[in-house]
């Protein structure tokens, strides 16, 4: 069959939640975002969008400031958690300048107003950008402290109607431990919800799995740095490991 004949691809998601952290932006840097980074996943949400996925986005703060980490050093928690948050605007507008210049139309909506550098999140007003086709980054978590990103992807998720979270590792799913410090780690192809939580693995806090538990919502943990990645997770190729009832 000549290629103009083909039937297009079909999505299996027609709108997702990408979650990011923000240790993903360093690429093989110690601190900070590498541009590099941000361009090829601007590139693969470019991909994506070209095949008619929306596309929701939560980014985290910790390649900048970690409120956990800044807490444990005797900081005032919440505080620490406050900075976490603005950390997380600068990489909304990291990421969102890079997808523009892919041209992908992108909007950040931050949970602490910010009306110079972002919206402020309104549910509604988000549904609709993703329905006329621009990216949206969620950026500043929940707007409360105590609260994780990854509670926030969930969240979002959520109020989005997402069809899934693909979080977005630098491992190529879910392991029973750690791969990089143990090489006799097996990776789960599948794997529920309460084994997540009964096992205690590693893939969103115990807040953000409780979250999808209850309102089903799958998740999957693929590879961010093989570049086509996430056009394959969309498509429905056995990639990374799925989290689901």
């Amino acid at each position: 069959m000549p290629a103009s004949d083909q039937a297009p691809l079909q999505p299996t998601y027609r709108r997702i939640l990408l979650k990011l952290s923000g240790e993903a932006l360093m690429g093989e840097k110690a601190y900070g975002i590498d541009p590099a980074v941000t361009a090829q996943i601007a590139q693969d949400v470019h991909e994506i969008q070209g095949l008619g996925v929306q596309t929701a986005i939560v980014i985290g703060g910790g390649n900048i400031f970690r409120g956990v980490a800044a807490s444990a050093r005797g900081m005032d928690r919440a505080t620490g958690d406050y900075m976490g948050m603005l950390a997380t605007v600068i990489n909304a507008l990291a990421l969102q300048d890079a997808l523009e210049q892919h041209g992908v139309l992108t909007r950040v909506m931050s949970a602490i107003e910010m009306r110079a550098v972002s919206e402020p999140f309104i549910r509604r007003r988000a549904i609709r950008h993703l329905e006329k086709g621009r990216a949206v980054i969620f950026a500043a978590g929940t707007g409360n402290p105590y609260f994780t990103t990854d509670t926030a992807a969930a969240l979002r998720a959520m109020e989005m109607k997402a069809d899934v979270i693909m979080k977005a590792t630098k491992v190529d799913g879910i392991y029973t431990a750690d791969p990089m410090k143990d090489p006799s780690a097996q990776r789960y192809d599948r794997i529920s919800y309460l084994q997540v939580l009964e096992r205690r693995l590693q893939v969103m806090d115990a807040t953000a799995i409780s979250l999808c538990m209850d309102n089903r919502l799958p998740i999957l943990v693929f590879n961010l740095r093989t570049p086509g990645n996430l056009r394959r997770a969309v498509l429905g190729e056995a990639i990374g490991s799925t989290v689901s009832a």
